[in-house]
């Protein structure tokens, strides 16, 4: 059974009228749920005064396990974490456990 050329342009016309038609009636169903739910969320929400809250001094205290700071000398902060975690790692121990006294970058002495 052969199709002729004006019967196969004639069916690809016919499906992708079909898409755009289904495409269209999708368009128009989320558009009426929106509607539904913007009608039914228009209640304003209550505000609260700000004015009662008052306001907590927070302390800063170190991580349960932590050992102090560590000083570094030009290492950007992600490579110092890096670093550290990568020493962790290795050891086989957990990172609070470990203490870095300072981190700073090694030239090669040959060039």
């Amino acid at each position: 059974m052969k199709i002729s050329m004006g019967a196969t342009l004639g069916y690809s016309l016919v499906g992708i009228l079909v898409v755009f038609v289904v495409l269209a009636f999708l368009m128009l169903v989320i558009y009426l749920m929106e509607l539904a739910f913007r009608k039914k969320n228009q209640q304003p929400l209550p505000q609260k005064s700000t004015v009662d809250i008052p306001i907590q001094a927070i302390e800063l205290t170190k991580a349960k396990g932590s050992c102090g700071e560590v000083c570094r000398y030009d290492v950007p902060d992600a490579t110092a974490a890096m670093l550290m975690a990568i020493v962790a790692e290795k050891m086989d121990a957990p990172l609070n456990e470990l203490r870095f006294i300072s981190i700073r970058e090694v030239e090669d002495q040959e060039k």
